[in-house]
């Protein structure tokens, strides 16, 4: 299959193409710079210049492909204001627009990320829920995008959402828990809040990209999906391994320490997200192959 790739130079977005690429699909990959470019292109993938807000050249690298997978999000993992992140994903839904548009009445597929962290914390959180953390503005600003993305069902495309989980590790990944690490290592201690029972969810990126693929391949129109492989690891144990891995000791502090110690990341850590996907492994026959987070962390790192 052809397949057009937005976000492909991204850590999650490069895993993708090499998965495709792997699995002798071809792919057409977005990106704005020459770096990306080349790094594309030492990929396998043919490139394609345009960026996010160019919808025009959306649309036609939709058009132009077999199957779609968005991965791009304007978004990076830093400091960020709700406004900023607003503004994101008000460029996301015209994205989405673009693109889904491009697609009306052929039944190709097209893959829209999301994220867990979208859905209510304190209980487990399936594929057949759509409301957003009302207690959350960053959710309550993505979900619409999901809303937008479903709606081309029912308009000629097999279109599908896959939650990606706070934490998708490997090789490269400069995301929450090497962020957590940065901090162990600066302030000589690793910390969690509280008792460290609320949790994250967990995937490697190859499984991640795994996803991807067979969403692209299998999924219904309509369909929502978690690329979760460990439904919830306890911040907790997430401390402790980077405890153990650094050798320096582990405390629990309350949210003025957590606020000095981690400055924004604090209100992430401090989330609990406890995600199923056995809907989804069941839908797609995807099953996690790579080793748990917990042990990523002290052997990998």
């Amino acid at each position: 299959m052809r397949v057009f790739v937005t976000g492909g130079t991204g850590f999650i977005g490069k895993a993708v193409v090499e998965e495709l690429i792997g699995k002798g699909h071809s792919v057409l990959a977005l990106t704005r710079s020459e770096k990306g470019a080349k790094l594309l292109a030492n990929l396998g993938a043919d490139v394609y210049h345009g960026n996010l807000g160019d919808l025009e050249s959306l649309r036609k690298g939709a058009a132009a492909s077999e199957g779609v997978i968005h991965c791009a999000f304007r978004n990076t993992v830093q400091d960020f204001t709700v406004a900023e992140f607003e503004a994101a994903c008000q460029e996301e839904r015209q994205a989405i627009e673009a693109i889904g548009n491009a697609l009306v009445g052929s039944n190709k597929p097209l893959v829209i990320t999301s994220g867990t962290m979208l859905l209510p914390p304190g209980r487990l959180g399936t594929e057949d829920e759509h409301d957003p953390n009302p207690r959350s503005p960053i959710a309550m600003a993505r979900g619409p995008s999901e809303i937008l993305a479903l709606s081309f069902a029912s308009k000629g495309v097999r279109v599908s959402i896959l939650r990606i989980p706070p934490v998708n590790y490997g090789e490269g990944d400069e995301g929450f828990v090497p962020m957590m690490i940065d901090a162990a290592r600066k302030n000589r201690k690793s910390i969690y809040m509280g008792d460290g029972l609320n949790r994250w969810p967990a995937t490697h990126v190859q499984d991640t990209a795994r996803a991807y693929r067979l969403a692209l391949e299998k999924a219904p129109a309509g369909s929502t999906l978690h690329g979760v492989a460990e439904q919830g690891v306890p911040l907790k144990d997430i401390a402790e391994a980077i405890g153990e891995r650094l050798s320096v000791p582990v405390e629990s502090k309350e949210w003025e320490d957590m606020k000095a110690h981690f400055g924004w990341l604090a209100n992430i850590v401090a989330l609990d997200n406890y995600i199923s996907s056995q809907k989804t492994q069941a839908l797609l026959d995807w099953k996690p192959k790579q080793r748990p987070l917990l042990s990523y962390i002290k052997e990998d790192i």
